[in-house]
């Protein structure tokens, strides 16, 4: 049976992350991996394989079956996704929430002019936590569903950061309001608004001569990123960043607090959690999974945009059908 052919878009940490992936994966290769850099600065932990321009893939479109995007969503993506899906089947992990509706709509429109297959916002959220808010959901309709990440780094927000004019280093940590999720897991239901549920805070390695208030008003203000949450922003040195900032756990919780039976009096709490040492590591693996899935679709002939809702289970795993039954089911 043939290998599925993989290449990567960006080759930064969940860049990375996917190739360290791909060698866990018997039915997987890596074939290349595209990059704005200069190929020749590139050192991939794959031997035999190589590092091409970005430009240069779409000559490789007969050589790649799954392409991963691994760059970032406030600007990477946006552009990326709908352009490689004119010639790749593509999966991506987008994760501007509120965006993902026009997202969804350009990398549809291109993937069905051009017979291929897309998957976005693939991940944990969204992605994994997606898929436990609809279960959640669709098994307690009456009751609440919350979902608190953290504590940890946020590569999209992150990333953000690091666009910002001056910033030459950043990162940020998602803190979840421990309060918040006592209340939930006791079955209150509370109503409780963006800002009381999480905290981010922010570390920067400001350019010399930067405008440090400035840069703190742009975190700050940030649409979709930073406006809704009590942000901190502390400005610290660069030896500092590099020895305490060297690492990217995150994780989270998707909560559904519900009742069922007559009168609405049984309390039901179904929570799921994540606690990662890695996440880009982490996200990787969850790209992985769904390039199998956007392989095997593409031998049935489907093509267009598609989320994480829209595939069944079964088009992850390595098993087959009969496979999963007997040890999974």
């Amino acid at each position: 049976m043939s290998k599925i052919r993989i290449g990567i878009a960006g080759y930064g940490n969940l860049g990375k992350g996917v190739e360290l992936a791909i060698r866990q994966n018997d039915d997987m290769e890596l074939v290349g991996v595209f990059t704005r850099r200069d190929p020749a600065t590139v050192s991939l932990a794959t031997e035999g394989v190589k590092a091409y321009k970005m430009e240069d893939a779409k000559n490789m479109k007969d050589d790649i079956d799954v392409m991963i995007l691994c760059g970032g969503s406030a600007t990477d993506l946006p552009e990326q996704t709908p352009e490689l899906a004119k010639y790749f089947n593509v999966i991506d992990s987008f994760d501007t929430h509120a965006n993902i509706p026009q997202h969804f709509a350009a990398v549809d429109a291109a993937c069905k002019e051009n017979d291929t297959l897309g998957i976005i916002s693939v991940g944990w959220d969204p992605g994994l936590f997606s898929l436990n808010r609809i279960y959640a959901e669709s098994i307690l309709p009456s009751g609440k569903t919350y979902t608190f990440w953290g504590k940890g780094v946020s590569q999209g927000h992150s990333d953000a950061i690091r666009r910002i004019k001056g910033v030459k280093r950043g990162i940020q940590y998602t803190v979840p309001v421990e309060s918040a999720m006592d209340q939930v897991r006791a079955g209150k239901q509370p109503e409780l608004t963006t800002r009381e549920k999480h905290t981010r805070e922010c570390f920067v390695v400001a350019e010399e001569g930067a405008d440090l208030k400035q840069i703190e008003q742009d975190i700050k203000t940030m649409k979709n990123y930073f406006d809704e949450y009590d942000t901190t922003v502390n400005f610290i040195t660069e030896e500092e960043f590099d020895a305490v900032h060297n690492k990217m756990p995150h994780g989270g919780f998707v909560m559904r607090s519900g009742m069922t039976g007559d009168g609405e009096q049984t309390h039901q709490m179904i929570e799921y959690s994540l606690k990662l040492e890695s996440n880009p590591e982490f996200t990787s693996s969850v790209l992985i999974a769904y390039a199998r899935a956007a392989a095997r679709l593409t031998k049935e002939g489907v093509s267009g945009c598609k989320t994480v809702f829209d595939i069944a289970p079964a088009y992850l795993s390595p098993l087959n059908g009969e496979e999963l039954r007997a040890h999974l089911l």
